[in-house]
C-alpha cells in the first residue's frame, strides 16, 4: 500500500516522496551541517539518492504503509526537508525523524511538522514513538522535548554506533 496521506501545517505541506524528489533529497543528503548528527555518509551521486529513495521512503510506504514525508515550503512549492515516522527494524521501534535545509533552521518547522506527524501516527493506531538523537544534537533534543518526548536512556544503532545515541520516547 502506498502512502497517500497529505498533511498540512500553517507553513508546510507534507506529502509522500516520489522519484522526482531526487534533487531535493540530494541536498538533504550532502550538506555537511544537515547530516552532521545522523551517521549517514554524504551521497556521492544523484544515482545514490535515487537508490536511497527507492530503498527507504518508497519501500517503507510499501512495507509499513508509512514513512518519511517530503516537507514542501508553501511559499515556494520547494521541498525543504522531511519529517515523518519510520520503523527501525534494528531496535523494533517507530521513530519520529526530521531533517531540514540549514536556511530553514530555527523557525520551529521541525516542531510544526512533528506535531502533524504525531497526529498522523495516532490515526494509524500507533501507541508509542521514539526519537534516536546524537548526544551532541541540542537542537533536536529541544524539538522532541517540545513535542512531549522524554529521555528514556541510550540505545544502539549501527548508523551511530560510535556515539551511544539517546533514545527519547512518548506515548501517543
Amino acid at each position: 500500500m502506498a502512502m497517500d496521506a497529505v498533511l498540512e501545517t500553517p507553513r508546510l505541506i507534507l506529502r509522500s516522496f516520489t522519484l522526482d524528489d531526487v534533487d531535493a533529497m540530494y541536498s538533504l543528503a550532502t550538506v555537511p551541517q544537515v547530516i552532521r548528527y545522523v551517521g549517514n555518509k554524504p551521497a556521492q551521486s544523484k544515482q545514490d539518492v535515487l537508490d536511497y529513495l527507492q530503498q527507504h521512503p518508497l519501500r517503507d510506504y510499501q512495507v509499513y504503509g508509512y514513512g518519511r514525508f517530503a516537507c514542501v515550503w508553501k511559499e515556494t512549492g520547494k521541498v525543504i526537508g522531511f519529517s515523518g515516522i519510520k520503523y527501525l527494524e534494528e531496535i523494533q521501534e517507530t521513530e519520529l525523524g526530521y531533517r531540514f535545509l540549514p536556511e530553514f533552521w530555527g523557525k520551529g518547522l521541525a516542531t510544526e511538522a512533528g506535531s502533524a506527524v504525531i497526529e498522523f501516527a495516532q490515526a494509524l493506531g500507533l501507541s508509542r514513538l521514539v526519537a534516536v538523537i546524537h548526544p551532541d544534537n541540542e537542537a533536536s533534543k529541544q524539538v522532541v522535548t517540545k513535542l512531549g518526548f522524554s529521555l528514556e536512556g541510550k540505545t544502539q544503532l549501527s548508523l551511530l554506533e560510535d556515539v551511544g545515541p539517546l533514545l527519547f520516547s512518548r506515548a501517543i
